[in-house]
């Protein structure tokens, strides 16, 4: 039976924006500070798992939640199973949107809101796909569990969680990347730089704050600084802005104190050369300056190690797998207060043939020079995740992607983490079409609504031709 699955998408193309809406209008952030023994990873996510449960119950799905971290919409019966690995939680706005972040808006056939990309609008596709084979009544021998987390973009508690309660899926995919499709998955982890917060008595640091997440190149930062010649300090710095044209930023000379603000790009951490640094490039800027002591180690760090060197040529480190690519490192969080201490977050994705005590050694080595007191790596490290070109699963995905693209499809390697590795036979798979421009974990995320709805098609063709035999 051939079945048009593009035309049973448009069929359903208003029901899916206004779930999709539905879902983009929930402020996910994970939040444990305002956490609660019903909500342990914060009300945001807790209240986007139920919403998307509720649609799965509402479609006839068998839906079953897990202490609020996690969930999954069941179909079918089969010794087998298909997993489909999506997240309901996003990164935070941040700044500089030209929409409101949790208000989704259509403009120019594309869908800005925060999550349209990463991960909400993918996740809905996938669910459209799902949808749709089940309404169609096709003959299948596998079961399917989507599956939901609810903190992805931080520690994975939640799918940890739900591992620990459910057998995993025998294959798998996450709609949380790129088409054609994502065999390979770098090694992540993060590690804690930390520092002292001594400083002499000419110039004194009293703050230095940049990044939000330690999976984000940081868009923002503010240094506030105290001591002789401030006027000068303002007038060097608006140059040094002025002579970047990547940056954009303020001086301001207030009760015997100078603040200075620099704005650079936000992007993902997979590949930090997509971003511009505030904060490496706010202490460059510093650097110059007669700091002395723990504030002056600080910044010497950042500006003449991180800065600009995301594949760690500074440290003498710099590795490329043939097939899994670069070392990369992101310096996602910067934290100093005068008299308390500083920090700075780094996270590194590894490929094959190198592993995170080397290159947590080669950062120590490094940061002890310029007296740094101490070093943490940070949990969730991930290893290296590889499945074969001639793998089944990934054969099959390929060559539904290339029959309705009409494109030739291959495997690819990222520095990105998905749900995709939990499994061993699992993959990342979409939505993210070739030539699109990548707005994940950047002011102004968008999908285009098109691409919404080829990706439904091809999910649902792939979920079908996984789940048939």
């Amino acid at each position: 039976m051939a079945i048009d699955w593009k035309a049973e998408v448009e069929k359903r193309r208003d029901d899916i924006l206004e779930d999709l809406k539905t879902m983009l209008r929930i402020e996910s952030v994970r939040d444990e500070s305002i956490a609660t023994a019903d909500a342990p990873l914060g009300p945001g996510p807790k209240e986007a798992l139920d919403a998307f449960l509720n649609i799965g119950k509402r479609d006839g799905f068998e839906v079953e939640e897990f202490d609020g971290m996690a969930g999954h919409i069941k179909f079918g019966d089969g010794k087998e199973d298909l997993g489909i690995l999506a997240h309901v939680d996003v990164m935070p706005a941040g700044k500089g949107w030209n929409t409101d972040p949790f208000n989704p808006v259509i403009k120019d056939g594309k869908l800005y809101a925060r999550g349209a990309s990463d991960d909400k609008g993918p996740s809905m596709a996938a669910y459209y796909g799902l949808k749709i084979v089940k309404e169609l009544g096709l003959p299948v021998k596998k079961s399917v569990r989507f599956i939901l987390g609810t903190d992805e973009e931080s520690s994975w508690r939640g799918m940890t969680h739900y591992f620990e309660k459910m057998p995993k899926p025998t294959i798998g995919f996450s709609p949380d990347a790129f088409f054609p499709i994502i065999n390979g998955e770098k090694g992540n982890f993060s590690m804690l730089v930390k520092f002292d917060g001594k400083n002499g008595d000419e110039l004194k640091l009293l703050s230095f704050d940049s990044g939000l997440r330690d999976n984000m190149v940081p868009r923002d930062a503010v240094a506030i600084v105290e001591g002789n010649d401030l006027e000068s300090i303002a007038a060097d710095f608006k140059q040094y802005v002025a002579e970047n044209s990547v940056l954009s930023g303020d001086a301001e000379i207030k009760d015997g104190k100078l603040e200075l603000s620099l704005i650079g790009k936000a992007a993902h951490a997979q590949e930090p050369r997509n971003g511009e640094n505030a904060g490496t490039y706010l202490a460059v800027f510093l650097n110059k300056y007669n700091f002395a002591k723990d504030a002056k180690g600080y910044l010497a760090f950042a500006a003449e190690y991180l800065h600009q060197d995301s594949r760690m040529d500074n440290f003498g480190i710099s590795y490329t797998d043939e097939v899994m690519g670069d070392l990369t490192m992101n310096a996602g969080i910067f934290t100093f207060e005068a008299g308390k201490g500083g920090e700075i977050t780094l996270n590194f994705r590894y490929p094959r043939g190198i592993d995170d005590e080397y290159v947590f050694n080669a950062v120590k080595e490094a940061a002890t020079k310029l007296e740094a007191v101490s070093f943490e790596k940070k949990e969730h490290a991930m290893v290296p995740h590889y499945v074969s070109p001639e793998d089944p699963l990934v054969s099959k995905l390929l060559a539904v992607y290339s029959r309705q693209t009409g494109q030739e499809a291959h495997g690819m390697v990222v520095g990105g983490g998905t749900y995709g590795r939990l499994l061993e036979r699992g993959v990342a798979f979409g939505a993210m079409f070739p030539g699109v421009e990548d707005t994940m974990h950047q002011a102004n995320e968008f999908i285009p609504v098109d691409d919404v709805m080829k990706a439904a098609a091809i999910y649902a063709e792939s979920i079908y031709e996984l789940i048939k035999d």
